[in-house]
């Protein structure tokens, strides 16, 4: 019997929980049916689907058919900001996101700059919050787009996006809201973020991969990035993905559910690892905002060794965690979310991030813990 793992990078991705694979196995067996077949097998399957619109909808506090159903979060932002964007290029070629977004944001930014679109990529302070205001001064009569997230996936630090929205909605520019991290753990009302677009994907919040959700609220101007049929309203071309749709709404739906009683105890399993690691190893700092964070994540820098190690010493220990540093033409560079902070390179290439789910427990914390500071201290003996 393989030793149990220890699984703490859940903001890279999550187990699909059974009772969503439950709701998920009757489209992927007898339910076959493709949703755009008139015959009784494709009317069931498109039953299907307009029922997880209708889950998502509740949960988001919108219409429906705001609803869209995509392949991924990064699709999602990809159709936000593209479908947004070259809608309202004769309006303006001005976008304003931040400076440690997701890359599927920042990329798809890099890309359109190509096409003669201006992109204004805000700072942040040492917590990784952006500023409302500074959001304000950075509007034109040509911006098109503000997209800044939700919640960062590195660091963890929640951002003041209901403000932004406001501020968004009085200089009537569409405000999206990269929510990839945040689905399953911040509120999700539309309404009261005051967001016009909004994106998830479904394998954060413990449902399947390859299924991303986009809400668009309606009247929003959005030129579709896929051709073909007409599914999605139009919107997004493509076979249906019925198992994926629906395991999405499902485990969306489970998430709310059980989110008073999950989240408190991931926030007191958060904070006592931060205590932890910070109490027990030496030139060691917390990343991200120390109280404005997602209550599952806890992620950290230390001085002197390389993120990589630390994680290659856990996984011998059979923990599982990850690091906002990216391995790049052999060498190790920092993250840009931790450069953006203005960490030294000697910090932020030793970053570690550790973020936990509804299976994990004080012993797991507790063999971190153990373990951890030995494994720090051992690399930052080799390295001198």
């Amino acid at each position: 019997m393989p030793e149990r793992v220890i699984y703490l990078d859940h903001a890279a991705t999550t187990a699909l929980d059974p009772r969503v694979l439950e709701a998920m196995l009757p489209y992927l067996t007898s339910e076959y049916g493709n949703a755009s077949s008139i015959y009784t097998l494709g009317r069931r399957a498109m039953q299907a689907i307009d029922g997880a619109r209708e889950e998502i909808a509740a949960i988001l506090n919108c219409r429906p058919t705001e609803i869209v159903f995509t392949g991924c979060g990064s699709e999602s932002d990809n159709l936000a900001i593209k479908g947004v964007a070259l809608a309202a290029r004769n309006k303006g070629k001005h976008i304003i996101t931040s400076a440690i977004e997701h890359h599927a944001v920042l990329h798809t930014c890099h890309y359109l700059e190509r096409f003669g679109f201006n992109v204004t990529y805000l700072p942040v302070d040492e917590h990784g919050l952006v500023d409302p205001d500074a959001v304000a001064r950075a509007i034109t009569d040509e911006t098109v787009l503000v997209s800044i997230m939700y919640a960062n996936n590195e660091i963890g630090t929640v951002e003041p996006v209901e403000e932004i929205g406001r501020l968004c909605r009085q200089r009537k520019v569409p405000f999206h809201i990269d929510a990839v991290q945040a689905g399953g753990a911040l509120p999700l009302d539309v309404k009261a973020l005051n967001a016009d677009l909004l994106s998830l994907s479904a394998h954060k919040f413990y449902g399947p991969k390859g299924v991303g959700i986009l809400y668009v609220r309606q009247g929003v101007r959005l030129l579709p990035q896929q051709q073909g049929g007409s599914q999605e309203r139009g919107r997004r071309a493509g076979t249906e993905n019925v198992a994926g749709i629906v395991g999405a709404a499902t485990a969306l739906r489970l998430a709310y559910e059980e989110l008073e009683q999950v989240q408190p105890r991931l926030r007191a399993l958060r904070d006592r690892l931060i205590d932890g690691v910070l109490s027990r190893i030496p030139r060691s700092r917390l990343t991200g905002h120390p109280t404005q964070r997602l209550a599952n994540n806890a992620s950290f820098c230390f001085e002197g060794v390389e993120g990589e190690s630390i994680l290659l010493n856990l996984d011998l220990l059979n923990i599982a965690a990850s690091t906002g540093s990216a391995c790049t033409s052999g060498s190790v560079e920092p993250s840009h979310v931790l450069v953006a902070l203005g960490l030294p390179p000697e910090w932020a290439r030793g970053s570690l991030r550790l973020t936990l789910g509804k299976d994990n427990c004080e012993e797991d914390v507790d063999t971190v813990l153990t373990v951890l500071p030995g494994i720090v201290e051992k690399l930052r003996s080799l390295a001198t």
